[in-house]
């Protein structure tokens, strides 16, 4: 995969590529980085990259032509992206969709934008990481670059890894634990330790779903999901391997406010918190 970046300040995604996997994956030959400064097809002696705007308004624009001769620079005519908060927003299919390509251009904003008759005459299209500002796109760069990087086959020591991610089913992960077995008086769930590899591929599955319905009800379709099966679960699930779970919902506030029930999954997440409560409660009081 080749990465070509149009940047005012290439020594910024220089260095967030530095440590860890995917700064691994450039330097194995997997990914290639191309960096360009439009600074460089400037003529004049302070390099001039931006100016007011026409009318009027805070900031000031990137200029047209010198964008026009570092996108030429690339050579490339497709798959170019403009990264801003107008753009539509970035989500894991996209990423996917990145990392079946052989080029990726993006273009670093700066300033207070840059000539709309620029992205206009390339029909460049715009991409946003999350609604908020950034004073420059180099660090939105840096986050497509390693969401996209860790698809690309060699990249992650283990082949599954970027495919049980979270977000890669529409459903978030299932909490991990480690060693010790107890933190500070906290326990990890017992059926984790059991060795039976089916009974924790279906905890975890059951887990994944409903760590989804209470962060993030949004993934869900109905249509994909038996929730008489996880009423199952719910039933037959040992307190001390539900509890966990009910505890880190409880500790991070994503347990349901009855206040707020416009959430169309409201009634479905009351039912199950209350299992999960009576479970935690029933739990505690026997070790009284």
């Amino acid at each position: 995969m080749n990465f070509h970046i149009i940047t005012v300040m290439p020594d910024l995604i220089e260095a967030g590529l530095q440590k860890g996997v995917v700064a691994s994956a450039f330097k194995k030959g997997l990914c290639h980085l191309n960096l360009i400064n439009p600074r460089q097809f400037t003529t004049d002696v302070h390099q001039t990259v931006d100016d007011r705007p026409f009318g009027g308004g805070d900031g000031m624009l990137m200029l047209a032509d010198p964008l026009q001769k570092a996108l030429d620079q690339t050579g490339q005519k497709k798959n170019i992206f403009f990264l801003s908060p107008q753009g539509r927003k970035l989500n894991d299919s996209q990423v996917k969709n990145f990392a079946l390509q052989t080029d990726l251009t993006l273009i670093c904003g700066r300033y207070g934008g840059v000539d709309q008759r620029f992205l206009t005459a390339h029909k460049i299209q715009e991409i946003s990481i999350g609604d908020y500002v950034l004073s420059g796109g180099e660090l939105a760069a840096l986050v497509i670059i390693d969401s996209v990087a860790r698809h690309i086959p060699g990249v992650l020591g283990h082949s599954s890894s970027a495919s049980e991610d979270s977000f890669s089913h529409q459903r978030l992960e299932a909490p991990y634990y480690t060693r010790p077995q107890k933190w500070q008086e906290l326990d990890a769930p017992p059926v984790l330790l059991s060795g039976d590899h089916k009974k924790i591929k279906d905890y975890q599955e059951q887990i994944s779903l409903l760590t989804t319905l209470f962060k993030r009800p949004d993934l869900l379709s109905e249509e994909t999901v038996d929730w008489k099966k996880t009423f199952s679960f719910l039933n037959s699930v040992q307190s001390e391997d539900l509890n966990p779970f009910t505890l880190g919902l409880l500790s991070s506030g994503y347990l349901i406010d009855e206040t707020k029930n416009d959430d169309s999954y409201f009634k479905l997440q009351k039912e199950i918190q209350e299992i999960l409560l009576k479970k935690l409660k029933n739990s505690q009081s026997g070790m009284l």
